[in-house]
C-alpha cells in the first residue's frame, strides 16, 4: 500500500491535508519565517517509520531543520542545492544519487523569490518533468516557495493542474494567517477555492476554531467593498456596503471574498497599471462569481484602459459621466452574474495590449505594411477595434510630400506613409466614428483643403486585405519625405574647451581715428 503524508496544519481536515505517493504538491508563503514552519511541522507530522528528505535551496539544512523529539520520523535525510535554475533542473539527478527515492516524501524549501527571474515557459517544462519523475518513482513531492511577490507565480500555478495535485499559499495578516487552496487532489477527492484562517501558537500551526465546523460557504454574494469615492460622499448604502478610503483597502479585503461586489476608483492615469494588477490577481485567484466593477471619477480612461481593466477580469467599467444614480442602478445589474471571459495567465500579454505598436510618425511603406499586418494578426486586440487606417489623396497643386510635412500625428501608435501618390494614415485604436477629430488634431489646416478624397477601412478583414495590395506596390513608387533644409549658422569665433564650445570675444571700435580726433 503507497504511504499517504500529511501537511503540517494537524487540525486541517484529510481532504486537504493528505498528500499520496506518486505526485507534486505547491505551497507559496509570503515570509520565509513561515516557510521554515510550515517545513517543520510537515517533516513532525509524518510517522515514525515514514521515509523523508528534505532538500534546501541555497541555505544549510542543518540551519533550517529542527526535528521534534517527541514526534516524526526517526531519520531525515538532509540536502543542500545552490540557489539557482540549474539547481533545479538537475534535482531529481541529485537526489537519486544518494537514495531511492520510491515511497519518499521529498521536501523542497525554496529560497526567498526564487522563481523569479524564471520564465513562465521554464517553469511550466519543469513542473512537467518533476511529476512525471515524482509518477514514476512513487513518491511525494512537496514545493514550499517563499517570497514576498507571489500573486504572480500562484495565477500561473492554478492553470497547471495537469502537474500539480495541489495547490495553495500561505499569507500573513495583522495577528493571523490565511491559507488559500486553489485546488487538492488526493485519495479523498478533490476540494478547490478554500480560504481558512490560521493561528501560529508556540511554532505550531492551528486552524482558527471557527473553521472547524464546516467547509467555507458562498454566502458573502450580498456584500459590496467599495472605496469611499465612489458615492461621492454618501453614507453605506445599507449594511452590506463597506468603505474603504483606498483602492489598497477594497483588494485586501476582497482576497477574503467568494462572490462579492468590488468597486474601486479611479481618479487619474497612472492608477490603472496596479489597479490592473489587483483585478487580475482577483480575477484569477478568486475565480469567476466575484463582481469587480471600476468607477471612473475623474476622466482618465483611454479606449485601451478600458479594454485592459476589462481584459484582466473586470465585470463593468463605469465612465466618469455617469451620475450617482446611474451607477448605483449599473452595479445592481450586475448582480447574479458569472464572468466567463478568459483571462490570460501571464498580465504581461495584457499590458502589452496598451501599445501593441510602439511607433510614430512616418515609417517607410514596407515598415508600415508589416506593422498594420501584425496588429492585425494579434488575437489578444479586439475584433474590429484595432484602429482605422485611411488613405488620402492630395488636391492638385500640392506633392503628396508637401501634404506629408503637415501630418504631425502626437499618439503613439499612429503611424503614416506615402507612395503612389497616397499618404496612408493608420490610427490605431481610433473608431471610425471618431476619425474626423483624430484627423483634425493631426492636421493644422482643414482636410479639405488639403486632401481631394479619402478611402477608409476599419475592420480587421478589410484593413488585411488593403495591407496585401499595398505590398505588391514596387519599391520604386515609395515616397520618401522631402529633405529637411537646416537654417542654422556656422558658429563663428568660438573654440572648443574639451568639453563645450565657447564664443571668443571680439573687440569692437565705436569710433574710427579720425572721428576720434575730431571730437577731440
Amino acid at each position: 500500500m503507497n504511504p499517504i503524508f500529511s501537511v503540517g496544519i494537524p487540525s486541517l481536515w484529510d481532504e486537504l491535508r493528505h498528500m499520496p505517493a506518486g505526485g507534486v504538491w505547491w505551497i507559496s508563503a509570503d515570509r520565509n519565517e513561515d516557510a521554515i514552519s510550515l517545513l517543520n511541522q510537515t517533516i513532525a507530522a509524518q510517522d515514525k517509520h515514514a521515509q523523508v528528505a528534505v532538500v534546501t535551496m541555497g541555505e544549510d539544512p542543518k540551519k533550517i531543520v529542527k526535528l521534534d523529539q517527541t514526534r516524526g520520523p526517526d531519520k531525515v535525510r538532509l540536502f543542500s542545492m545552490p540557489n539557482g535554475e540549474d539547481g533545479l533542473y538537475f534535482l531529481p539527478r541529485d537526489i537519486q544519487c544518494s537514495i531511492v527515492p520510491e515511497r519518499y516524501l521529498v521536501l523542497l524549501k525554496c529560497s526567498i523569490n526564487a522563481w523569479q527571474n524564471i520564465s513562465i515557459e521554464k517553469t511550466r517544462r519543469w513542473l512537467e518533468k518533476i511529476n512525471k519523475w515524482a509518477r514514476d518513482q512513487n513518491c511525494t513531492l512537496l514545493v514550499i516557495s517563499p517570497g514576498n511577490n507571489n500573486d504572480k507565480q500562484f495565477s500561473f500555478l492554478m492553470s497547471e493542474y495537469r502537474s500539480l495535485f495541489g495547490l495553495a499559499s500561505l499569507r500573513h495578516q495583522a495577528d493571523s494567517h490565511l491559507y488559500d487552496i486553489a485546488f487538492w487532489c488526493n485519495e479523498k477527492g478533490v476540494s478547490a477555492r478554500q480560504q481558512l484562517s490560521l493561528n501560529h501558537i508556540d511554532g505550531e500551526w492551528h486552524l482558527a476554531q471557527q473553521e472547524k465546523a464546516v467547509v467555507q460557504p458562498r454566502n458573502d454574494e450580498k456584500r459590496i467593498l467599495s472605496n469611499v469615492a465612489v458615492l461621492e460622499g454618501a453614507p453605506a448604502l445599507s449594511e452590506h456596503w463597506t468603505l474603504f478610503e483606498s483602492n489598497e483597502g477594497v483588494f485586501n479585503e476582497a482576497r477574503n471574498t467568494q462572490a462579492a461586489t468590488i468597486i474601486f476608483s479611479l481618479t487619474q492615469n497612472n492608477q490603472i497599471e496596479p489597479m490592473a494588477r489587483q483585478i487580475h490577481t482577483l480575477r484569477r485567484q478568486r475565480g469567476s462569481v466575484l463582481k469587480i466593477v471600476v468607477r471612473e471619477n475623474i476622466t482618465s480612461l483611454r479606449a485601451t484602459d478600458e479594454r485592459l481593466l476589462l481584459g484582466c477580469g473586470a465585470n463593468m467599467v463605469i465612465p466618469w459621466n455617469a451620475p450617482l444614480s446611474r451607477c448605483l442602478t449599473l452595479i445592481e445589474s450586475i448582480q447574479g452574474q458569472q464572468f466567463n471571459r478568459h483571462v490570460p495567465e501571464d498580465i504581461s500579454t495584457l499590458l502589452s495590449m496598451t501599445q501593441p505598436m510602439k511607433l510614430r510618425g512616418f515609417q517607410k511603406w514596407d515598415t508600415f505594411c508589416d506593422a498594420v499586418g501584425n496588429m492585425m494578426n494579434n488575437t489578444l486586440l479586439p475584433a474590429d477595434g484595432k484602429g482605422v487606417m485611411v488613405a488620402l489623396r492630395p488636391v492638385p497643386g500640392i506633392r503628396i510630400e508637401q501634404a506629408l510635412t503637415l501630418c504631425r500625428p502626437n499618439r503613439v501608435g499612429d503611424i503614416m506613409t506615402i507612395g503612389d501618390n497616397r499618404l496612408v494614415l493608420f490610427l490605431s485604436f481610433c473608431r471610425v466614428n471618431d476619425l474626423d477629430t483624430a484627423l483634425n488634431h493631426i492636421f493644422p489646416l482643414p482636410t479639405g483643403d488639403i486632401f481631394s478624397n479619402r478611402m477608409i477601412w476599419f475592420e480587421d478583414n478589410l484593413i488585411a486585405a488593403e495591407i496585401v495590395q499595398m505590398r505588391m506596390l514596387e519599391p520604386e513608387q515609395w515616397g520618401k519625405p522631402l529633405l529637411m533644409s537646416s537654417d542654422a549658422k556656422p558658429v563663428l569665433n568660438a573654440t572648443h574647451d574639451g568639453h563645450s564650445w565657447r564664443r571668443v570675444p571680439e573687440p569692437l571700435r565705436l569710433l574710427n581715428d579720425a572721428e576720434e580726433r575730431a571730437s577731440s
